[in-house]
């Protein structure tokens, strides 16, 4: 079984919610062989989710499992509104990311440059860091694209980059959370998937469970890359990823 939980059809913004838009990420899913897909908007689009909308693609569809999530940045505490959402029991996931340090987007291209001001293992500790409180936080389900601040192909100097990420895998594993291996890297300067393989090895080691995403932002990009992320989880062990339903882990094998 395939999965694609990680699927922006808002993106940042640019697209809306129709039965026809949402229909395209649908097709997409099914001609790349994902069985289950999951809508997770940014956070910042909560509102311009259409609930019932979603409901009626699940309802009109019966070949391929679909998910409700969103992705949320960390803060110390979530907003009303995705409490409200949560405590309405439409979200099947919540996947925590941090794509800022100190209001710094260091993901965005426009902001890209100040990686050259700064000293990267400060800005390594820094990240990793803010993924540990945010898995300590307990408030999500799923961890996602662990090692986003590789983005640009920076890496760290003075340490490898497993001392960073070990501590957190602990915090991890203590809050029983699932990691996503995330595809998109592979389509960032990096070149390299959403935790490099020396890391989903660890997180074997820790017996971690994982899932699946694409970080589709346009329907051209849904499933991309699945099938590799899938082939470096064998390769570490993994004989099992997990799915969701109403925030609810499923083990399902491979």
């Amino acid at each position: 079984m395939k999965l694609d939980y990680h699927i922006h059809a808002i993106a940042h913004g640019e697209y809306k919610y129709t039965l026809e838009w949402l229909t395209r990420f649908i097709n997409q899913a099914q001609r790349m062989g994902i069985d289950e897909i999951g809508f997770s908007e940014h956070d910042d689009y909560l509102l311009e989710v259409d609930i019932d909308l979603i409901r009626e693609v699940q309802g009109l569809n019966s070949k391929i499992g679909i998910k409700l999530g969103l992705e949320v940045d960390y803060e110390l505490e979530l907003n009303q509104d995705i409490k409200k959402m949560v405590q309405s029991n439409y979200l099947d996931y919540l996947i925590g990311s941090v794509h800022f340090i100190d209001g710094w987007a260091f993901d965005h291209p426009d902001h890209k440059h100040k990686f050259n001001e700064f000293d990267i293992d400060i800005v390594y500790q820094s990240y990793y860091d803010l993924v540990d409180k945010a898995a300590r936080s307990k408030q999500f389900d799923i961890i996602g694209h662990l090692d986003l601040i590789k983005i640009w192909g920076h890496k760290p100097k003075q340490k490898d980059v497993l001392q960073y990420v070990e501590p957190v895998l602990s915090s991890i594993k203590e809050a029983g959370l699932v990691i996503e291996i995330n595809t998109a890297g592979l389509r960032k300067p990096v070149q390299e998937i959403y935790p490099q393989y020396e890391v989903i090895e660890l997180m074997k080691k820790m017996d971690i469970p994982i899932t699946l995403g694409s970080d589709a932002h346009h329907p051209s990009q849904v499933g991309l890359d699945i099938d590799k992320a899938v082939f470096l989880a064998k390769r570490a062990g993994y004989k099992n990823i997990v799915s969701f339903n109403k925030r609810e882990k499923i083990i399902i094998p491979f």
